[in-house]
């Protein structure tokens, strides 16, 4: 497994529930943490870890995610020449610098289920996922993804992204369990999808970034539906992980949960701090 990661899958078809009645008519990725969606905060991500090919999973209601990273004629026409033109440069870059592709997930299955709906566009080889939802930052280094990269790099296994959270929210997330290699390094012997406080595993949580060998879409597929009826990634993990094939990292920086109204609102707020 010595390919390099180059692509990005970006599961981006869910309902955005908690943020009614603003995602009825706008996608939840494409809500603007300051001046820019939470999608393309991620893209941005994948990029400064060196990937250049970016996979988004849409469903039905979707259509201005594909427009945001596309040319806009009509609106560069009209600002050109004038002081906001130079608000477009970002965009402009990343739509310059990526190749963007789509699928569309048909029903809402669960993360496994849309991750194995971007078989198609991601092919054999190994691949980042990044949730938009989750954002995260680094001030002091590398991005959280190009953190993960090296360590892919290390030990050419699955990669996911660690941190620790209060036990009592254990029923929010996927938890790990493990042998320590390193100080930030746990090898997974298992894994668990939203536990009670009382039977999970351990306070290390999954969050929104993966790093798959291309095994995991005939895995996923072998994957019965798990907790809520959906088919989970984590228990898909828990087969590579039983062969020894999953390491959960530690990362360095901070993690908005920005799929909830206050999570959002400490992100707002930590990057409007930020940038002033």
């Amino acid at each position: 497994m010595n390919k390099k990661i180059k692509k990005c899958l970006f599961p981006a078809a869910g309902y955005g529930t908690r943020f009614l009645p603003a995602t009825k008519a706008i996608p939840k990725e494409m809500l603007p943490v300051l001046t820019k969606p939470l999608l393309q905060y991620g893209v941005e991500e994948a990029i400064s870890a060196g990937l250049d090919t970016m996979a988004i999973v849409t469903g039905r209601g979707k259509r201005a995610i594909e427009d945001h990273f596309d040319r806009s004629y009509e609106l560069e026409n009209q600002i050109d020449g004038t002081s906001k033109e130079s608000l477009m440069e970002d965009i402009r870059d990343i739509i310059k610098t990526c190749t963007f592709s789509y699928t569309r997930q048909i029903e809402m299955k669960g993360l496994g289920h849309a991750i194995l709906t971007g078989e198609t566009l991601i092919g054999d080889e190994p691949f980042a996922v990044i949730l938009a939802d989750d954002l995260c930052d680094n001030a002091n280094g590398d991005a959280v993804l190009t953190q993960m990269i090296k360590m892919y790099e290390k030990y050419k296994c699955s990669i996911v992204a660690v941190e620790e959270i209060p036990m009592n929210d254990t029923n929010k997330y996927g938890v790990i369990a493990g042998e320590f290699e390193e100080d930030s390094i746990v090898r997974v012997n298992n894994m668990v999808e939203k536990p009670d406080p009382k039977d999970a595993p351990s306070n290390l949580a999954i969050i929104g970034r993966y790093i798959l060998t291309p095994d995991i879409f005939d895995i996923i597929r072998e994957t019965k539906p798990g907790k809520g009826g959906e088919i989970q990634i984590t228990d898909a993990l828990l087969e590579q992980a039983k062969q020894g094939n999953v390491i959960a990292y530690k990362f360095d920086g901070k993690r908005f949960d920005c799929g909830s109204v206050d999570g959002f609102v400490e992100a707002t707020n930590y990057f409007y701090n930020k940038s002033s």
